[in-house]
């Protein structure tokens, strides 16, 4: 049987995909391959944001060359149908060009439009986005869940009242003429992926995952995050950049804030990955990434 034409490492926040991937490409570069990383993360596509969306650092990428790293604007919008074409149009050129790509990511639905040719909803039309997500700053997440309820109850009964994201993206469905909108998260996989594709979850053991992300953030501060933050607010960002992990909160110096939204999200992460068909789990609990990578080459190589 071949080998996987492309590797893709999926995991939560904090959990070291990129110092796994790094790893990963020195030891496949030992064996004569030519890797290059692509991201299959929603935020790390904007520059000027790089230390809050934990984008691979320029020692990262001398290390290992990612594309689709800080290719957007701050003002520009972006869906995952967008993000879909570029990096298929990347995975198959590095294929064509005999190098071995590996996608690396934590934002599901992404890994997904990476990975697959599932058909992908419409991006909103002009405005819609922005007039709705006035509409919720103005009313409130659960005022405009009963607003959808009203006009597609099959709709509503599929996005949890408090999930801000999910509300606007099925009324900007609804505005498209998509009367019955699918939450696109709910379909992560399919094994009808365009390459042959080795597929490996990261996990941790939940209280030292915890430990990380507090600790990440702590860096990220120590960094310059907040500074970075304020800086792109002031410059005007995207409604997409406004709701990256941990924008808001840096804007209101709410830094337990954004250490607990953090947590959250790494939950949700683990949670699609259950849903991951044909996924390899691994847990990294106390391990170096080089110990990782040479098991995930294991992988690859059987």
């Amino acid at each position: 049987m071949p080998r996987p034409a492309v590797i893709a490492l999926f995991g939560p926040t904090g959990v070291g995909k990129t110092a796994v991937a790094v790893a990963l490409a020195q030891a496949l570069r030992e064996r004569g391959e030519d890797p290059v990383g692509v991201s299959a993360d929603a935020l790390q596509l904007y520059r000027h944001l790089e230390t809050l969306t934990g984008a691979p650092t320029r020692s990262d990428q001398a290390a290992l060359e990612h594309r689709l790293v800080s290719v957007l604007s701050l003002q520009a919008t972006f869906s995952a149908g967008q993000y879909a074409q570029r990096a298929h149009d990347e995975i198959d050129g590095l294929l064509a060009a005999g190098r071995r790509p590996i996608v690396v990511g934590g934002t599901g639905l992404y890994l997904r439009a990476a990975l697959t040719d599932l058909s992908m909803r419409p991006p909103p039309l002009p405005g819609s986005r922005e007039r709705w997500t006035a509409e919720l700053e103005r009313v409130g997440p659960r005022a405009l869940h009963a607003l959808l309820r009203q006009r597609a109850p099959g709709a509503a009964a599929r996005v949890d009242p408090g999930d801000r994201q999910r509300i606007i993206r099925a009324l900007e469905l609804l505005d498209a003429g998509e009367l019955e909108p699918v939450q696109e998260e709910s379909q992560l996989w399919t094994d009808a992926v365009r390459h042959p594709t080795l597929l490996v979850g990261l996990v941790m053991e939940r209280s030292q995952l915890y430990d990380r992300i507090e600790r990440r953030v702590d860096a990220m501060l120590a960094a310059g995050a907040q500074e970075e933050v304020r800086r792109a607010a002031e410059a005007g960002v995207s409604p997409t950049v406004a709701k990256a992990l941990g924008f808001q909160e840096l804007l209101s110096n709410d830094l337990a804030g954004m250490k607990r939204r953090s947590r959250q999200y790494a939950r949700r992460q683990l949670t699609w990955m259950r849903k991951l068909s044909g996924i390899r789990v691994m847990d990294v609990t106390g391990r170096e990434p080089g110990a990782v990578a040479a098991d995930v080459l294991e992988l690859w190589l059987a």
